[in-house]
């Protein structure tokens, strides 16, 4: 979820996800409630939708809302928490350099392999959801990384030394700042100091073309590179949960 739709959103927002809808075979709507929404806002918002799923997401700080959430008429399903990290562009804890590793702009084919053999296995919020198939939130990935890809915003390592693609971030490039939307390190080469090379070109560019910050997000429960964030220099700034309300009907059992 972009940082502008939740850091700095303050009004409720509503819409179609025809991408989503088309992926996983129902209407899914997304709703996004700002820091200054109140729940009657929310709660009319989702009696008035005919979608099959509407995928909420709200500041953490509203602890009561999920109960009153479970009475609105349809399932409720606690999907995750998302975790927004900043840093001040320039002022990131950088490795020392890496001669074998070159930043680079990937091919689009690159682009869809990567994803695939990083992102596979990674919880997210769609695999909460009984209706959605694991495999096609992998597949939405990679349509959100191709998409990065076409407007030229995709940024991974090249390793000299093996000649191969080790490392992706894929991002959305602003005046205010660049935003990380997904990013991560081949599985045969985790756990190298990898990943900090690639915040180092990442950063490397923000500042390059003028931008004050770097943000990124990730599920709660994603502490490992959490923890890469806060090593390198991130600081947490907002967390937001998501919860998807499912038309019972559609659910086995009922």
């Amino acid at each position: 979820m972009a940082w502008q739709d939740v850091i700095e959103a303050t009004a409720l927002r509503a819409w179609e996800s025809r991408v989503e809808s088309e992926r996983f075979g129902c209407s899914v709507e997304r709703l996004t409630a700002g820091s200054a929404s109140p729940f009657p806002a929310v709660r009319e918002a989702v009696l008035g939708s005919d979608a099959d799923v509407i995928v909420l997401r709200y500041p953490a700080e509203h602890v009561g809302w999920f109960a009153q959430l479970t009475a609105l008429g349809r399932t409720a399903v606690f999907a995750d928490s998302l975790v927004y990290w900043r840093l001040r562009a320039g002022q990131g804890r950088a490795p020392e350099g890496a001669p074998d590793l070159l930043p680079v702009e990937p091919a689009a084919a690159s682009v869809g392999e990567l994803i695939s053999e990083i992102f596979t296995a990674y919880g997210n919020h769609y695999l909460a959801n009984p209706l959605f198939d694991p495999a096609d939130a992998v597949a939405g990935y990679q349509e959100w990384a191709l998409s990065s890809a076409a407007e030229g915003g995709c940024l991974a390592l090249w390793d000299r030394s093996t000649e191969a693609l080790v490392a992706l971030a894929t991002l959305e490039e602003g005046e205010a700042r660049t935003e990380i939307l997904l990013a991560g390190v081949v599985p045969g080469r985790q756990g190298r100091g990898l990943y900090a090379h690639l915040l180092k070109a990442v950063e490397d560019r923000t500042l390059t073309r003028g931008s004050a910050d770097v943000v990124i997000s990730t599920q709660g429960h994603n502490t490992r590179v959490q923890r890469a964030w806060a090593r390198y220099g991130f600081e947490p700034t907002q967390t937001v949960l998501t919860v998807h309300l499912i038309r019972s009907a559609l659910l086995p059992g009922h």
